[in-house]
């Protein structure tokens, strides 16, 4: 069984209008999600707050503090974070930390046995935000935070996060970068914002892909030729997806030709690196996407893979 861990307060992080990373984004998916069918008393999960400590595990005390100090002065307006392209509201402050805590909810409820898998539903995403800078719509790293908590808490020793977002999540390569113990995948658009994410290492494997048509057959193939046998030496013990669904054809930030049935046969692929070698565990956590209708789709997609039995 997965496990949803999601909350109607993840939309009181306001960006105000026009802006792509918008409340209706939760809101969407949840009701895509509950008329699915996925979302039941059994199967819900409520965030809890991430602590600093937490937070810590990725972040400066410097950054972290900042982002408390710079919303904590807001009253109803809205402005930008100081070290970058993140709106911040009156709630960004204790909404960051439910979504932190929503990944840390889900690393428990898997490792407990309490569930295989886990979605996390949430805002603001965070693979963008690097260990002292937030960016790119992010305030903390909620993936890279869950990964450190697991090894911390449980002992793992060698953990995947898959990247399947169209932009390249720097910030998590910014925090894992010297840490052979947690492998990076990313499948990313070349040449679009944040403009990394071209090099490898024996730790983090990049794949830039050229927008356009014949993308979508180049992250498959990504995923099929180079992720599987790279993982067939790692041996993962639990993967994180950095689950951005803005490698949609549909999307307006991305220019990859992605279908919401990618989704499900992006999943399956993570699924069958999950069942030989990490026990089948898999949490996912919800990054960009930014057609409300695509998103809604594509995010049934990947759950419907999440459910399915492993056969």
């Amino acid at each position: 069984m997965s496990v949803i861990v999601c909350s109607s307060l993840f939309q009181n992080h306001l960006t105000g209008r026009g802006h792509p990373e918008c409340p209706e984004r939760y809101s969407t998916i949840y009701n895509a999600l509950l008329n699915a069918g996925f979302v039941s008393d059994k199967n819900f999960r409520k965030p809890r707050l991430a602590t600093k400590d937490e937070l810590l595990l990725c972040h400066t005390e410097e950054y972290v503090e900042l982002v408390e100090r710079e919303v904590l002065v807001l009253q109803q307006e809205l402005r930008f974070l100081t070290t970058g392209d993140v709106v911040i509201s009156p709630a960004s402050y204790d909404t960051a930390l439910f979504a932190v805590g929503a990944v840390l909810t889900a690393v428990d409820a898997v490792m407990t046995g309490d569930a295989r898998s886990a979605f996390c539903l949430v805002r603001p995403p965070g693979h963008h935000a690097c260990r002292f800078q937030g960016m790119g719509f992010c305030l903390f790293n909620n993936v890279a935070i869950g990964a450190r908590y697991m090894q911390k808490k449980y002992g793992l020793k060698r953990v995947l996060i898959v990247d399947w977002d169209v932009h390249h999540g720097n910030g998590t390569e910014d925090i894992v970068q010297n840490d052979d113990s947690i492998f990076y995948f990313s499948t990313h658009q070349a040449g679009i914002y944040p403009g990394t994410g071209m090099q490898s290492t024996p730790t983090i494997l990049n794949c830039p892909i050229t927008g356009g048509v014949g993308s979508r057959e180049k992250v498959l193939e990504a995923f099929d030729r180079q992720l599987k046998p790279a993982m067939a030496l790692f041996k993962p013990e639990c993967i994180f997806i950095s689950c951005g669904f803005d490698g949609h054809a549909d999307d307006p930030l991305g220019g990859f030709d992605l279908r919401d049935k990618d989704f499900y046969d992006l999943t399956e692929i993570l699924k069958e690196i999950a069942h030989l070698y990490a026990n089948d565990r898999i949490i996912s956590v919800l990054e960009g996407g930014y057609n409300l209708s695509a998103i809604a789709r594509s995010s049934v997609q990947h759950l419907l893979s999440l459910n399915m039995n492993i056969k």
